[in-house]
């Protein structure tokens, strides 16, 4: 039994490290009154130039590299529309998630055509010493691969960083809330929302290249799977604050991980029940029942001057 809870663990948060990264970056974003509906296609982007970045040079971090390029350029347009031209932020995403799904699609037919995608170097576990004994957290937490260390690292950053102690997080969110009256008191609302969408993009390629190469090795159609609106989900869950996100990854990535575990622990659960679990959670944090929740009151509000 013992065993089978360490798989568990240690299944809930490797499939909760790549959802970790896009909320993060979601979570700013939204703060910041920009809906990234696109993370998905972001992290998919990302996926699929950190597979072909890899395979092209043979070397895992020249993928890692090109992910976070991909994740940019993919954030870039998504913030000209959002941002500068206005767009609808709704339209927008899911726009862009069928445009990214379309373009690795046909991007994996030319490439991968010939099963190289089943190829790909990739990052092998690194246990650390001592720490990694440890029952159940050990295995969970200390037999990541470089870039699920890294992501760790990245999503305590970006919580500290941009906490609501700090002058940072104090900008976001004062943006987010109303960005008239932000912009009347001298913040960059305009700049501060690019770079908002800017870094939401940079660590969703990366969550894409953790699932490519870190998890996977290879590169298939559609591999996010959706884990990109689940990270959207995630932040809604956390109420929109940092930690209770974090948290909210890892109860996510546990309960994905049950769909595997359970027949070995005894427990007769549909998958379909277990996949929905997380928006069952989301729709209870939104509708007051597990306490008081409030999105930014700038959320997809465009920002334009003189409003």
């Amino acid at each position: 039994m013992s065993t089978v809870v360490e798989e568990l663990a240690s299944g809930g948060v490797r499939l909760a490290v790549p959802l970790l990264l896009a909320s993060s970056g979601e979570l700013l974003s939204e703060r910041a009154g920009v809906l990234n509906l696109s993370v998905e296609g972001m992290m998919l982007t990302g996926a699929f130039a950190g597979a072909a970045g890899a395979l092209a040079s043979g070397s895992a971090g020249v993928g890692v590299l090109a992910a976070l390029a991909a994740g940019l350029l993919f954030a870039a347009l998504q913030a000209l529309l959002s941002v500068v031209l206005r767009a609808d932020q709704i339209v927008t995403g899911i726009t862009a998630n069928a445009l990214a799904l379309g373009a690795t699609t046909y991007g994996s037919r030319v490439l991968f055509g010939d099963g190289a995608a089943d190829s790909v170097p990739g990052f092998d576990p690194v246990a650390v010493p001592v720490l990694h004994r440890v029952p159940v957290l050990g295995p969970a937490l200390f037999e990541q691969t470089v870039l699920g260390y890294a992501a760790f690292a990245v999503a305590a950053a970006l919580a500290l960083g941009f906490s609501r102690r700090t002058g940072w997080g104090l900008a976001v969110d004062a943006i987010g809330e109303d960005s008239t009256t932000a912009d009347r008191c001298g913040l960059p609302v305009r700049a501060v929302r690019f770079a908002a969408v800017l870094l939401t993009g940079a660590v969703s390629g990366l969550a894409g290249a953790q699932l490519a190469l870190s998890e996977v090795h290879a590169f298939s159609d559609d591999l996010t799977g959706g884990i990109g609106y689940l990270a959207v989900v995630a932040v809604i869950a956390g109420r929109w604050r940092a930690w209770p996100t974090i948290l909210a990854c890892l109860f996510f990535g546990v309960a994905q991980s049950l769909q595997f575990a359970a027949p070995a622990l005894g427990l007769h659960l549909s998958a379909p029940l277990l996949t929905t679990l997380p928006y069952v959670v989301a729709l209870l944090a939104v509708s007051g029942l597990v306490g008081r929740s409030r999105a930014p009151s700038g959320l997809t509000t465009p920002f334009l001057r003189g409003n």
